[in-house]
């Protein structure tokens, strides 16, 4: 169904961004499996190598938009699978502090090994300059969004959960 009202750029914009996520995700399942991983896992251990401190899930969560819940059965996978451990937080004594093994180091180099070569396809077909306003775009996008979201959410409006496992 096409639109012609002035919201139907980003509505088209909100439609691209699912498509590629589902693609996004069914990729990085093909092209970590062989490693042991799951897109889910390969997510919450590149929250973690590519933040400079360690993260409790609460923040894992926010920062990748999906629910505690869903992280906490991550990390609780990958606890189980040795790739991440728990370490005291300073500063909360229940929200323990989620770090990477010298395993799940070595896991998350893979999968950054294992995706590569789509990194490269993705990074020729479209350049840098591209990618880099793009993620420009996303980043307002998604402030928009959580500057929209926050007096309903500060009101307790319902949420709907987001599964990443």
């Amino acid at each position: 169904m096409s639109d012609q009202t002035s919201s139907a750029p980003v509505r088209d914009l909100a439609l691209a961004v699912f498509e590629t996520n589902g693609r996004l995700v069914d990729a990085g399942n093909a092209l970590v499996r062989p490693i042991g991983l799951t897109t889910a896992w390969w997510q919450v251990l590149g929250a973690l190598g590519f933040s400079p401190h360690p993260l409790p899930v609460a923040h894992i969560a926010r920062n990748m938009g999906l629910t505690r819940q869903a992280v906490q059965r991550v990390v609780d996978l990958l606890i189980a699978n040795g790739l991440v451990s728990q370490q005291p937080n300073p500063h909360h004594q229940r929200a323990k502090l989620i770090v990477l093994t010298a395993v799940g180091w070595a896991a998350l180099a893979g999968a950054e090994t294992a995706v590569a070569p789509l990194d490269q396809a993705i990074l020729d077909r479209i350049g840098t300059d591209r990618i880099v306003a793009a993620i420009a775009v996303l980043r307002e996008m998604n402030a928009a969004i959580a500057d929209s979201l926050s007096p309903m959410t500060d009101a307790a409006a319902p949420s709907t959960p987001k599964d990443i496992a």
